[in-house]
């Protein structure tokens, strides 16, 4: 391997290796020989354009990085990226819309790749309250809002698990990604301070590890989320988007939540 490998062979190498896959996995996943796989990370033979998207269709590298690794081997990009308020997007726009609207009174939040929100329902006001506006200017970032010492993390009755499970799934997003924004940000919010006091409750049997306890005037309340993404995206817009809906725990939260009036 030297400096003179072409930019494509080093960007194919680097997935194969996050991945976890060797040249032969890869070669036989992608219907093709090792030895065509080692030449082209080596710089000694030029992928074609449908073998540079077969290998990242077998690696399950992210769109955006896709149209990265076509432009480093000379061709133009495959996915197209448009805004979520364009007229292309105006369906998904009103879909996400219309699911938000309906999960309520149950809050629920659309984010993109690096967890900034992009869409949130009415119902986030009850984890929103108290937050300081520094947190919600100029971007509201999942992350930050629950993590730093000023935000959600002050009201959690399990702040200590929820600030592990937070940590351990940015650090496994990273892995999984290779995204340097995401790596800044797993490094900012694993430097904020732990919280001063033990979790003041043990952890309870139940179908959900860690679910999310926030002390309200109302009580604490107890909530589980569930991720949906968009399936077989051909958009890098759309490919990084995911709507979190949260629900009750429990019968108290449930009333709770339903007797709560959102302007």
């Amino acid at each position: 391997m030297t400096s003179m490998t072409p930019r494509v062979g080093l960007l194919l190498r680097e997935w194969r290796q996050r991945r976890r896959f060797s040249q032969l996995d890869l070669a036989l996943a992608a219907d093709t020989s090792a030895r065509h796989v080692s030449y082209v990370e080596t710089g000694r033979s030029r992928p074609s354009r449908a073998m540079v998207l077969r290998l990242c269709e077998v690696l399950e590298v992210p769109l955006r990085e896709r149209n990265t690794v076509l432009l480093a081997g000379g061709y133009a990009p495959e996915y197209r990226e448009s805004g979520l308020d364009g007229a292309e997007l105006a369906a998904v726009r009103e879909a996400l819309d219309a699911i938000l609207a309906a999960h309520e009174p149950y809050p629920a939040v659309v984010v993109d790749l690096h967890w900034n929100v992009v869409i949130g329902n009415k119902a986030m006001a009850v984890l929103m309250a108290g937050i300081p506006e520094h947190l919600l200017t100029p971007e509201m970032n999942v992350y930050r809002l629950v993590l730093h010492p000023e935000g959600l993390i002050r009201h959690l009755d399990n702040a200590h698990q929820i600030r592990d499970l937070f940590l351990e799934r940015l650090t496994r997003q990273v892995s999984a990604t290779g995204d340097e924004r995401l790596r800044e940000l797993l490094a900012e919010t694993s430097a904020y301070p732990p919280p001063p006091e033990p979790d003041p409750r043990p952890v309870e049997p139940g179908p959900f590890a860690v679910p999310m306890r926030i002390r309200t005037p109302m009580g604490v309340l107890s909530m589980f989320s569930t991720m949906a993404t968009f399936g077989a995206p051909a958009d890098v817009t759309l490919s990084e988007l995911a709507i979190e809906l949260f629900y009750p725990l429990d019968e108290f939260t449930a009333t709770a939540l339903r007797g709560v009036a959102v302007p």
